[in-house]
């Protein structure tokens, strides 16, 4: 016996040879010869033992080509003769097919002698017995449920959703993935062998594979108002680029996108956050008195063992600018002189009111953060300004910014449903802390880098961020802005992977997005 697999195929001729009537030996010896081109997948080989050559080579060829078995086994019975001259000698077929799993038919061929030849005279319903002229074995995907916006609405967010294998029917990546046996109906086959119309491809009847349950829609958090005006916002950005938006009073994911597609770096990228952490660094400066109106230096160069920091194009601030100066233009100079305010562990602290590093469970696979204990001086130097070891996904950072609005953090969710127990944190903002942040923020907008937005409706309140990354001299940098809308239940955050400044490169996309939602 010869099992196919990628070239093998076999056929198995039980009983015994016919010897006892040498008609039906022969004519069973012709019927081997066309199963076993059959089942090598040679279809004009097979052809050539049948009386309809063409006919038999373009159904067989059609056959395999559909369902592409990884294995195939054909057990022949006895033949007899009947009253004509003719054999009938009954078949097996026994496949194992990607994403059905074994499948199997028995069926029956009749070998005719003409000029002392015998021929197996072919027929569709000999190749399989459901089958009729013009049809032909196919394989079509099982019922599968679909992925739902928050309106009940069939989501199309292609890096979200994810993708199925059209070959096993399984999904595999995002929440195709994730919630693959819900969607699917359980374990089991993914795929159905139907009967197919050969010219349109419209299967006419299910042969196997069909699921006992069916399969139950996941349902997101996702508005599709929302989640369209973050797309459209990103079609024209050249880079690598992810919005994300949350409603600060439950945490709901509203939008997630992601351009181009493949990973979802919106919810599990890892990334510097560089200045829009300054959000969690100044949370931490109020908690230790640092008010808004404090004089607040802003030197071209801060140096700290050896290791040079600067702003941005090396700017200054001008001789008694304040604290809420140096916030709102992004000073990195004087975070960094700040930090000796700090403890080694006043940043990891802090960051424990916005959530930062928790066990969230959303509903999605997450990057939730990391802000680690200091181990030098120049470590707590980079992380007060969102680097060194400092590390967020775009969801993070939008949910920084929902934590500001909220007044507390609360766990983003993507599928409520999935979610067995939200993330608390361990801490909650002081409520001035949380006043004076949103004031900070304000004026990020109003007199500050975040001036892309100054003139939009909704009282916007932002950070930007410029986070430096790789070994590149000088460095590379990604494009931050975070933020909310005064007026309405809204967070997000921007990010443009190597795209420059946050204020100048990710505010623009950012105020797009804002205009889009109208």
């Amino acid at each position: 016996m010869l099992v196919a697999g990628g070239g093998y195929a076999g056929y198995r001729l039980l009983g015994d040879d016919g010897s006892s009537d040498p008609q039906v030996t022969a004519a069973r010896a012709r019927l081997q010869d066309f199963l076993g081109a059959w089942q090598k997948g040679q279809a004009e080989q097979a052809g050539t033992y049948t009386d309809t050559p063409d006919g038999a080579k373009s159904l067989i060829a059609s056959v395999m080509t559909n369902l592409k078995p990884s294995s195939t086994e054909i057990t022949a019975g006895r033949g007899e003769r009947k009253g004509d001259g003719d054999v009938r000698v009954p078949f097996t077929v026994n496949m194992r097919v990607p994403g059905v799993g074994e499948y199997g038919w028995d069926s029956q061929a009749q070998v005719r002698q003409k000029s002392g030849k015998w021929t197996v005279e072919f027929t569709t319903s000999m190749v399989h017995p459901k089958m009729r002229p013009g049809q032909t074995l196919a394989l079509a995907n099982s019922a599968r449920a679909d992925i739902l916006d928050s309106k009940g609405d069939k989501l199309e967010a292609a890096s979200l959703v994810g993708v199925v294998d059209g070959k096993s029917g399984k999904g595999v990546s995002g929440l195709e993935a994730r919630y693959d046996e819900q969607l699917s109906g359980g374990k089991g086959p993914r795929k159905s062998v139907v009967v197919a119309d050969r010219r349109s491809g419209e299967a006419l009847e299910t042969l196997s594979g069909g699921k006992s349950e069916e399969g139950r829609p996941v349902r997101t958090t996702i508005d599709a108002r929302v989640q369209r005006a973050a797309a459209d916002a990103l079609s024209g950005v050249k880079k690598t680029a992810s919005i994300v938006a949350v409603d600060p009073r439950n945490g709901h994911v509203l939008a997630a996108v992601n351009k181009p597609g493949g990973m979802n770096r919106a919810l599990e990228g890892r990334y510097p956050p560089g200045s829009t952490f300054k959000v969690v660094t100044t949370a931490a400066l109020l908690d230790q008195g640092v008010r808004p109106g404090d004089v607040a230096p802003c030197p071209k160069f801060a140096h700290v063992n050896g290791q040079r920091f600067e702003n941005q194009n090396q700017f200054v601030l001008p001789e008694g600018s304040t604290f809420k100066d140096a916030f709102a233009q992004s000073c990195n100079t004087y975070f960094v002189g700040a930090r000796g305010k700090l403890s080694d562990t006043a940043l990891r602290d802090a960051a424990q009111a916005f959530g930062i590093g928790g066990g969230w469970d959303v509903g999605a696979k997450t990057y939730n953060g990391g802000v680690p204990a200091n181990t030098s001086d120049n470590d707590k130097a980079a992380g007060v300004i969102g680097q060194g070891r400092v590390e967020a996904s775009p969801l993070v950072m939008a949910s920084i910014a929902a934590t500001v609005k909220n007044g507390k953090f609360e766990q983003p969710v993507l599928v409520p449903d999935a979610v067995r127990k939200k993330f608390r944190a361990s801490r909650d903002l002081a409520p001035k802390v949380a006043a004076d942040l949103r004031d900070l923020m304000r004026a990020t907008v109003t007199s500050g880098s975040g001036h892309a937005l100054k003139d939009l409706p909704g009282l916007p309140h932002a950070k930007t961020g410029t986070a430096e990354y790789g070994t590149e001299n000088p460095p590379r940098t990604h494009a931050w802005m975070i933020g909310y809308q005064g007026s309405s239940d809204l967070a997000w955050s921007v990010l443009l992977e190597d795209g420059g400044s946050g204020g100048s490169d990710a505010g623009p996309v950012a105020a797009r997005f804002l205009r889009n939602l109208g």
